[in-house]
């Protein structure tokens, strides 16, 4: 019986950081469809990586951890965080921006959320 009130406690923490994740992921997209820069990685600027780096590295925490519940109660890895992870870096010439993007994703987010 111990395991298992261990796993559920475990389950409601996930669920607890997932929504720490989402709300931190909303607030950076939030300042990313204002104009902030760096959120996706677009550009190799090391001023603009510095000045987000606290926000990605914030939001890597969090989905590590999450991750790691997620193995521990034998549940699939956390798909936002890795959805989000891959929509950084280069994009060719033709890409929307770093403002549309965001605006996109709080989109999607805000459809899923209802």
């Amino acid at each position: 019986m111990a395991r298992a009130d261990r796993l559920a406690r475990t389950d409601v923490l996930r669920s607890e950081r997932e929504e720490e994740y989402r709300e931190a992921l909303i607030a950076a997209l939030t300042a990313a469809a204002s104009g902030k820069q760096g959120l996706f990685d677009h550009n190799a600027d090391r001023r603009t990586r510095a000045a987000i780096a606290p926000v990605i590295e914030e939001l890597t925490r969090i989905g590590e951890d999450i991750d790691a519940m997620r193995e521990q109660l034998a549940m699939p890895p956390f798909a936002l965080q890795a959805e989000f992870l891959r929509s950084r870096g280069p994009v060719g010439p033709q890409a929307v921006g770093e403002r549309k993007q965001a605006q996109a994703w709080l989109e999607r987010l805000k459809t899923s959320e209802d």
